[in-house]
């Protein structure tokens, strides 16, 4: 049986593995931050939710991303609205975090967009709604994100939001799978047991495609 789609959220903030900030470069965020600057709000939010060279506080790490989110600051919409989906610092408020999300994956924030779907695939925080989390699916996806990739395989399989397509749902796997995606590789390998190799073999050219066209307009 084809896994189902996880309800789990990608909760680990959008953070790289960076070093910790140097004095000088704190004292540069905060100066920047106290004129407005939303990038060194943003930039203390992630520095008080780390804990990176100064006691970590999830309140004023909110404190500062909010700040840069009311600017438009994507990265801080994208990261406050984790802190309420997951309720670290706030209150859990699901459809505040939607509310964040939104604004973020209408600026292109992929990850944003994954989780808005996610939301709108559970019904977290919005009405349940398959469309559109298809929606906010394939516009990650297209963004090369291997577990909104996943996602969308999915959707296609059950035909849930989409018409049932299960040459779509192997390329996308495909496309995961090369990403990485154990889930994806996986669901790959039971979807293709129910198919012909007629349909694999346009499966395998549309995804052959559709890395060339960088994961642009598919199928």
């Amino acid at each position: 049986m084809i896994k189902a789609i996880t309800a789990a959220l990608l909760l680990s903030l959008s953070m790289m593995a960076v070093a910790q900030p140097s004095p000088e470069e704190i004292a540069e965020w905060r100066a920047a931050a106290g004129q407005g600057e939303a990038w060194a709000q943003s930039n203390l939010g992630q520095m008080y939710d780390r804990g990176d060279g100064v006691p970590q506080d999830s309140a004023v790490a909110m404190k500062w991303w909010t700040k840069a989110a009311e600017q438009g600051y994507a990265k801080a919409q994208y990261n406050l609205a984790l802190m309420y989906a997951d309720g670290e610092g706030v209150p859990k408020d699901n459809a505040t975090a939607v509310k964040w999300y939104t604004k973020a994956a209408e600026q292109g924030y992929a990850d944003a967009q994954l989780n808005l779907g996610l939301m709108y695939g559970n019904g977290l925080g919005v009405p349940q709604d398959d469309a559109t989390a298809v929606k906010w699916y394939t516009k990650a996806a297209e963004q090369g994100v291997a577990s909104a990739q996943e996602n969308l395989a999915f959707m296609y399989a059950k035909g849930e939001g989409v018409p049932q397509d299960n040459v779509m749902a192997y390329m996308w796997w495909n496309l995961a799978a090369a990403q990485g995606d154990e889930n994806a590789k996986e669901n790959k390998g039971k979807l293709q047991d129910s198919m012909t190799s007629a349909q694999i073999e346009e499966a395998q050219t549309l995804s052959r495609e559709c890395l060339a066209k960088d994961y642009k307009t598919c199928g």
